[in-house]
């Protein structure tokens, strides 16, 4: 039988005491995320530009919510200060957040390759910055990033969505080396073809069978088995990790 999105890993307490900011987390990666930190034992405070969403996931696990647009610099700064003040310090940053709009290389708009990188990117430089900080005068954190398969592959009509998470990944291993020293552990997560509920709607079963023909595992990732990485990377089991860009990919990326 194969993992589902209802297959979690035993509760154990993982994350007691641990307080985490996790972005993009109304629904599909982030929400797994912030359902699986909260049950092991995290505070956790959402964000996320849908925030009547949001804020349905964060009284589900008792946490608390705030809206952002990760687009605009100046706003992600300071709801992230005022989330961080809130939970009364930040042990783990969960940057989850980001958004694909396809589109030809050729065809491709100045304006879309902008915003996705001010979202998929820059967000996240911001918020290393700020949780950085926070994490540097409290002695330590974990900061997990949400990269993607495409990031190390690329992919048709993704020019700027594979752009944007290939520097993902470099930006988390410059952070991993510089912020090292300050016991701050700094990953990312490359997810290959996830299933979300939004995913469900727009992916016919014909691409669904043809992308899981490239599994070894036969079959796609969930949520969950996300989620259980963001939980892996940010527990204590993963210490010695840092600068790392794990894949979530059922076999289809092995590098």
């Amino acid at each position: 039988m194969f993992p589902s999105d209802d297959f979690t890993l035993s509760v154990t307490g993982r994350l007691t005491g641990q307080r985490a900011v996790v972005t993009g987390a109304a629904r599909g990666i982030g929400a797994e995320i912030a359902r699986t930190y909260a049950r092991e034992g995290a505070k956790v405070f959402v964000l996320d530009i849908d925030i009547e969403l949001a804020t349905q996931v964060a009284q589900s696990i008792g946490g608390q919510a705030e809206k952002v647009d990760l687009a605009d610099a100046a706003a992600t700064a300071l709801v992230l200060e005022q989330a961080i003040a809130a939970l009364g310090g930040i042990d783990i940053l969960v940057n989850n957040a980001g958004i694909l709009k396809t589109a030809p290389l050729l065809d491709l708009t100045i304006e879309n390759w902008d915003t996705t990188f001010a979202v998929n990117t820059r967000a996240m430089f911001v918020t290393t910055q700020v949780a950085g900080r926070a994490m540097v005068a409290q002695g330590g954190g974990s900061i997990v990033n949400m990269a993607s398969m495409g990031g190390k592959l690329g992919s048709a009509n993704q020019a700027h969505y594979a752009a944007s998470k290939a520097a993902v990944i470099s930006l988390t291993r410059v952070a991993a080396i510089e912020l090292g020293a300050h016991n701050i552990r700094v990953n990312c997560i490359c997810p290959g073809y996830v299933l979300t509920e939004m995913g469900t709607t727009t992916r016919t079963p014909a691409m669904v069978d043809a992308w899981t023909a490239k599994s070894p595992l036969a079959r796609l990732a969930t949520t969950t088995d996300v989620a259980n990485m963001a939980l892996f990377l940010a527990s204590a089991e993963a210490d010695c990790c840092t600068g790392q860009a794990m894949n979530v990919t059922g076999g289809m990326v092995m590098h």
